[in-house]
């Protein structure tokens, strides 16, 4: 338990002022932390920030594109289509290393999905949401050094397997 005092601090001091604050700044507070999740379940550190930064961002324009072409399709069934391509191409997408973080993609494209502020509202938080996590990780570590036990690395109880390993 002592190995996780720092990141538990940090991130209780983070979470609590992106609580605060996103809403004062217009962002949409749960999507941010979406993107803090994913950025801890990708593995953390600097290659999970990017994993998470791309794969939620795709996730989100994928989800754009079918809200934004399925409505000039006249057919029964067009949105769930286009939903079922979309899921699609987030798995197949994960053939790039770089998009290798399926799980980032569905979290992306759930939250577009369930913001109503649109597609810019939520690339921005979660853009924030995968930095303050990588904030916390790392702050936590440091906080976790000064006190005198190991720092842990933050890492999901069963990580998270990404179809690029």
């Amino acid at each position: 338990m002592k190995n996780y005092l720092g990141v538990a601090l940090t991130v209780g001091i983070l979470a609590g002022l992106w609580a605060q604050f996103s809403p004062v700044l217009g962002l949409v507070t749960w999507v941010g932390f979406v993107a803090w999740a994913a950025y801890f379940a990708s593995g953390g550190t600097a290659r999970g920030l990017g994993s998470t930064l791309v794969t939620t961002a795709s996730g989100a324009a994928y989800g754009w594109l079918v809200v934004t072409v399925t409505p000039a399709i006249p057919a029964a069934g067009a949105v769930a289509v286009g939903v079922g391509i979309i899921a699609a191409l987030m798995c197949l997408q994960a053939g790039w290393a770089v998009l290798g973080f399926i799980p980032g993609a569905f979290l992306g494209a759930s939250s577009f999905f369930g913001n109503p502020e649109g597609i810019w509202s939520t690339l921005l938080a979660l853009v924030v949401g995968a930095c303050l996590g990588w904030l916390s990780d790392v702050t936590g570590k440091l906080v976790q050094s000064k006190i005198g036990t190991s720092a842990a690395t933050v890492e999901p109880a069963t990580p998270v397997e990404t179809a690029a390993r």
